[in-house]
This record gives C-alpha cells, sequence and structure tokens, in this order.
C-alpha cells in the first residue's frame, strides 16, 4: 500500500485530485500485496435460496419466483447478466436451497442443502450443521473458480424473502431495533410491512438469538443463500481476492463473514448503499463507504458489476498514468 500510494503522488496530477479513485487503488494494492494490480478474470457468485418465513406473508412476490429467476440467469436474461457481461465478469449461479429441483444438466452449481429454510417464526431456520454445510458450499464455489482464474469476486442473492432474514440478521448483530433496519423489500405495502416487522421481532425472541455469536444467528434466522456467501467472502479473503459486497442481503453475509473472522473485513470493498435502510446499519458496523449510491434494491450482485468498472478505472489509472519524471512536467513547487 505504500509503494501504491508513493506511486499515487508521483503521477502526472495533484496529489488526491483523483479522490477516492486513488484511496481504492491503494487498498487493492493492499488486498493483493501488489504495488500495480490489475483484475481480468472477475466473477459475479449468485447464490439462490428459499425461505421458510416466506409463509408469514412478508413479500410482494410468490415463492415460485426464485427458481424461476434461477432459470433466467441461466439463459442470461437478468440484469445482473447485462451488467456481468458489460464489466467482463462471469456469473455463477448457485443452487444452495431453492424449494424447487433443477435438472442435473442445468448451468448451476448445484449446492442444495435443504428444499429452503425453515419458518424462522416458529422455529430456527435450519440447524448447526446445516449452515455450516452452506458456508463450505461457498467456499467450495470459490475453491472451484480459482482453478479457472479469478481475480475479482463480487456478490450476489436470490431469494423470496431474504430481506426478512436480512434484516434479523442485522437487528440481531447491530442492537438496532427490527423496524430501523427493515425495509420493503420487493415493494410491500405498509400493512405487510408492520407484518414483517412484528414477524421478525418474534422470530427472534421464539429463537432466542444471541447477537454475539454470528453462526447462532446465521442457524436461527439466516438463510441458505446467505451462508453460501458467508463462505464466498471468507474464501475470497483467505486468497487476498477483494470482495465487491453488493446489496443488503450481501451487506448481512459480510456482517457475519466479519464477526466469524475479523480480518475478513480489509477484503471487503462496499459495491453502493441500498435504498433498503438496513443496508446503512450494515455499511456503519463495517465502517466501508460505498462506492455508488443508485437507489438500487435488486440484489443479483447487479451494483457490484457496475462498481467493477471503478476497480478496473482505479487500477488502471495507478498503472498506466505517466509520473512527473516519465512525462517531464515539472511538479508542484509549493
Amino acid at each position: 500500500m505504500a509503494a501504491a500510494r508513493q506511486r499515487q503522488d508521483n503521477l502526472t496530477k495533484p496529489q488526491g485530485s483523483l479522490g477516492r479513485l486513488e484511496e481504492l487503488s491503494v487498498r487493492l494494492a493492499g488486498i493483493t500485496g501488489k504495488e500495480r494490480p490489475r483484475f481480468p478474470r472477475k466473477a459475479v457468485f449468485v447464490c439462490a435460496a428459499d425461505h421458510g418465513v416466506a409463509a408469514e406473508g412478508v413479500s410482494a412476490f410468490p415463492q415460485a419466483v426464485t427458481p424461476q429467476m434461477v432459470l433466467n440467469f441461466v439463459r442470461g436474461g437478468a440484469a445482473i447478466n447485462v451488467l456481468a457481461r458489460r464489466a467482463g465478469a462471469r456469473v455463477i449461479v448457485a443452487d444452495l436451497g431453492v424449494a424447487a429441483d433443477f435438472p442435473a444438466d442445468t448451468a448451476i452449481a448445484h449446492k442444495k442443502v435443504g428444499p429452503g429454510t425453515r419458518n424462522m417464526a416458529v422455529g430456527p431456520a435450519m440447524s448447526p450443521g446445516e449452515a455450516r454445510s452452506a458456508i463450505c458450499a461457498g467456499i467450495d464455489l470459490v475453491e472451484a473458480e480459482l482453478v479457472r482464474g479469478l481475480d475479482l469476486v463480487a456478490t450476489g442473492d436470490m431469494g423470496i424473502g431474504n430481506t426478512t432474514a436480512s434484516s434479523a440478521i442485522v437487528a440481531a448483530i447491530t442492537g438496532r431495533p427490527v423496524a430501523d433496519v427493515t425495509g420493503r423489500g420487493t415493494g410491500i405495502d405498509e400493512e405487510s410491512w408492520r407484518r414483517k416487522v412484528a414477524t421478525i421481532e418474534r422470530a427472534l425472541a421464539i429463537n432466542a438469538v444471541d447477537g454475539r455469536n454470528p453462526l447462532d444467528v446465521l442457524t436461527k434466522v439466516g438463510g441458505f443463500e446467505i451462508a453460501g456467501l458467508v463462505g464466498v467472502i471468507l474464501a475470497a479473503a483467505a486468497h487476498r481476492l477483494p470482495v465487491l459486497v453488493d446489496g443488503f442481503i450481501s451487506g448481512a453475509a459480510a456482517l457475519i463473514a466479519v464477526a466469524l473472522c475479523p480480518r475478513a473485513r480489509d477484503y471487503l470493498i462496499a459495491a453502493h448503499c441500498s435504498v433498503e435502510i438496513g443496508h446503512r446499519a450494515v455499511l456503519e458496523r463495517l465502517e466501508l463507504l460505498p462506492l455508488l449510491q443508485l437507489d438500487l434494491r435488486l440484489g443479483e450482485g447487479t451494483g457490484a458489476a457496475m462498481a467493477m468498472h471503478l476497480v478496473d478505472d482505479a487500477v488502471a489509472v495507478l498503472d498506466e498514468m505517466a509520473t512527473f519524471a516519465d512525462a517531464g512536467v515539472s511538479e508542484k513547487v509549493l
């Protein structure tokens, strides 16, 4: 990082004039251990799963949308496919717990832990063993892609009901009131939002969730796709790969990952700040400043894919721009 900062300060521009783009390049140098890093091999990991809590009427869309969207990802027709193509990234779609069966030849990573979590409003969403299995599945996804070549990781998600699980996670870990970290998700009305808040409050109470124990939080009110993203984050950090954290669901996974391994936080880059109010609490807790503010709330890794362009810009300036000595340009005298 010191070497990257020194180079930034000697490029043909006033020091600091490229603002956060300079800081991003320095962080990326530190993450990778390379003074002039580049990221030609990018991947967005879209983990999908269903949630038993959807039975409480907390989402505007039916659970059938989860497998339908997985197939849309496979066909390349979703927003993440469009944005990933523009960023030069491949999309890895993984079934961690969709409540539907896909043919074996479907072009996804078949990592199903179970057919969706159980209803957290009446008991634990999953068992401790299932939580660990889902985390390990996420780790395996990254390990498999490393064989193909991988320089930059982005997180994405799909799962009807997953903003409910994420709000529960954020409330448990940050200690904030449920209403302060619960948004409208897929676009629910006021009555549905109140029911969503009450459902989360009931789940946290019934399950006696221990916010100081990240595995307890994940097990009792989490989701299989969230656990998978925890594994993706931990594996990427272990291999010194930058992780572009997408929106609210990815942020909830990042909270769990950092609670399990605090050093993982250094490898996280907040792609954007979602319109979901709980995402702000996540970013504050992780002390991360988002690169973009676009009022996104789609998930899928869409914000992370857009942030890939800024990553490429940051390291291109660091690597390709001439220094004062190279260009024969006079340096600052005052």
